[in-house]
């Protein structure tokens, strides 16, 4: 069950900057879509940039936690790792840390670092319903999640086997 992280975990993007999650959430909201660090989670990606492209401009963060190293959240996300916020999770610590238990996710954290919802595996309706808490946390316009390509509806994939 998904619960608040350790705010003094460190967390380091792709590009090897590296901060407390306290840190991280000092001036925004966290809006995070959590990959495990495998192929198959690039089928995501759309879904992400869908939900990022609303809350943007909005007074949080939007960033992708891949559950791997630097190079695999590169070879995952490509050219999307250069233009979107990535940190990286190697030995899962971060994800542990958050109590899901099961890959993708989708996680919204205050600048508290307080936990204020989540969804984990891949069910629409839940992800809408992040998004909907999301956009009354901000004030802001809520993306519609699902698309006419997207992934069908799974639970997604253990974080031990992620």
């Amino acid at each position: 069950m998904a619960k608040n992280p350790d705010p003094t975990l460190k967390l380091s993007t792709s590009a090897g900057v590296t901060r407390t999650v306290d840190d991280w959430t000092t001036m925004f909201h966290l809006c995070l879509v959590v990959l495990p660090g495998r192929p198959e989670a690039a089928a995501w990606i759309p879904v992400a940039q869908r939900i990022f492209a609303t809350f943007g401009d909005a007074d949080c963060r939007c960033a992708f936690v891949v559950n791997g190293s630097e190079e695999v959240a590169r070879r995952l996300l490509g050219d999307v790792e250069e233009r979107v916020m990535t940190f990286v999770d190697p030995d899962s610590e971060f994800v542990r840390s958050l109590g899901l238990e099961r890959l993708p996710a989708f996680v919204h954290l205050r600048q508290d670092t307080a936990l204020v919802a989540s969804a984990e595996g891949w069910h629409p309706r839940e992800w809408q319903r992040v998004a909907r808490q999301v956009g009354a946390a901000m004030a802001w316009t809520v993306p519609e999640v699902t698309g006419p390509d997207d992934p069908r509806a799974t639970p997604g994939w253990p974080v031990s086997g992620a």
